[in-house]
C-alpha cells in the first residue's frame, strides 16, 4: 500500500533571470523558477527487528557488583546465540557503574548502599516469526532484567526507496507543470534536486524491567507495515 503526502512551496521569480549553486556548477535560470518540496511513502510488511536488553546488579562493592554483572550479561549474550542470533548482530551499547544510594526517611538524607552496575546488549532478529519467542526466552531462561523495543524495519528497503522516488519525481512534476502552464508556460526543465531519507516504524513497545517468565510467555507481538519515505526537495525552470 502507498501513502502519498505532498508539500508545496512555489516561488516565482521577480526577476527574469535567476542563479542556483550546487557545489561548483552553477545553473543559470532564463525565466521564472518553481521550488517544490514533495515527500512519498511507501509501507510494506518488515522482515527484521530489533531490540534492547541487558543487566543490571546491585553489590556492596564496585568489583562485585562488575563481576555479578560480568557473568549475568554473558548468560544473556549466550542465550541470543543459543536463539540463532549471530554474532555480527549483537552488540553491546552501554557498560554503567554507579554508586547506589537510599532515601533514609529516619534522617531524611540519601544513605550510601553500594554499587549498581547495568549491561546493554542490542541484538537484532532476521526471522521476526521467532521474536516473541526469543524475547520470552531471554526473561525466563537467559537472565534478562530489562527489554526495550522491538523496532521494525526492512532489510533491503532499495527497491522501496526506488518506487518512492519514483513516485515523487511524478508527483513534483505534476505540480510543477501545473503552475508552469497557469503562468503560461509549456514545460519546466529540472534546474536540482536533492533528496533525503527516512523511516516509519511501529513505537517501540514499553520497557520491561524484572519481568518474571509468567508475565511474559506466549508474548503476542504484531509487526504492522514500516513505511520508507524520499523527501525531495526540487527547484524547476519554466520553458516555453
Amino acid at each position: 500500500m502507498i501513502y502519498r503526502k505532498l508539500f508545496l512551496a512555489a516561488a516565482l521569480a521577480a526577476a527574469p533571470v535567476a542563479s542556483l549553486h550546487a557545489a561548483d556548477v552553477q545553473i543559470v535560470a532564463q525565466n521564472p523558477v518553481i521550488e517544490l518540496s514533495v515527500s512519498e511513502q511507501v509501507n510494506s510488511a518488515p522482515d527484521t527487528a530489533s531490540f534492547s536488553t541487558g543487566v543490571e546488579t546491585k553489590a556492596p562493592t564496585a568489583t562485585q557488583a562488575l563481576r555479578d554483572n560480568s557473568r549475568m550479561a554473558k548468560t544473556v549474550i549466550d542465550k541470543l546465540k543459543s536463539l540463532g542470533i549471530e554474532d555480527k548482530d549483537i552488540q553491546t551499547t552501554g557498560i554503567s557503574l554507579n554508586a547506589d544510594y537510599q532515601y533514609d526517611r529516619a534522617s531524611e538524607q540519601n544513605r550510601f548502599v553500594g554499587y549498581r552496575v547495568s549491561n546493554q546488549v542490542s541484538a537484532t532478529v532476521r526471522d521476526i516469526e521467532k521474536l516473541g519467542m526469543i524475547l520470552d526466552a531471554l526473561v525466563s531462561q537467559g537472565g534478562a532484567t530489562n527489554l526495550n523495543g522491538p523496532y521494525f524495519s526492512v532489510d533491503d528497503d532499495s527497491e522501496l526507496k526506488k518506487l518512492a522516488r519514483e513516485r515523487a519525481l511524478a508527483n513534483a512534476r505534476m505540480q510543477a507543470l501545473s503552475y508552469a502552464n497557469a503562468e503560461g508556460y509549456a514545460g519546466v526543465r529540472v534546474l536540482s534536486i536533492s533528496e533525503g531519507l527516512s523511516n516509519v516504524s511501529q513505537g517501540p513497545m514499553p520497557q520491561m524491567r524484572g519481568m518474571v517468565a509468567d508475565a511474559v510467555q506466549d508474548l503476542p507481538i504484531s509487526v504492522g507495515q514500516v513505511g520508507t519515505t524520499i523527501n525531495l526537495s526540487i527547484t524547476y525552470e519554466m520553458v516555453r
